[in-house]
């Protein structure tokens, strides 16, 4: 984790997150506190790093998505190098052993 952004702040938004019970709690509280555009963009990265963990290529990823091959790239460093926050969550998504065998992601366009 990175220490640059951790503070009291950071750490009280995440204690809120962890609070919420159910999807319709994550809605308000992520509708109060981000633009549409902004939550849209969250889950569209989720979904690059989805497909990337799925060992879809760029150009499979930017014909689904639209989005470009540079955001593709910067999901791709963090699924491959970052603090494994995209990686604990599609591991539990898909299961721990699916996980294991389909962790590798494509660069190719």
């Amino acid at each position: 984790m990175s220490e640059k952004w951790k503070d009291q702040q950071t750490e009280d938004l995440f204690d809120a997150i962890l609070s919420l019970k159910n999807r319709a709690e994550c809605y308000s509280l992520f509708e109060d506190l981000c633009t549409i555009s902004e939550i849209k963009s969250l889950a569209q990265r989720l979904q690059i790093a989805d497909l990337l963990y799925q060992g879809k290529t760029y150009a499979e990823i930017f014909e689904i998505t639209g989005v470009s091959t540079a955001t593709i790239s910067r999901v791709n460093r963090c699924l491959e190098y970052g603090a494994d926050g995209y990686r604990t969550v599609l591991m539990r998504r898909y299961g721990a052993e699916e996980a294991d065998t389909n962790n590798n992601t494509s660069e190719g366009e």
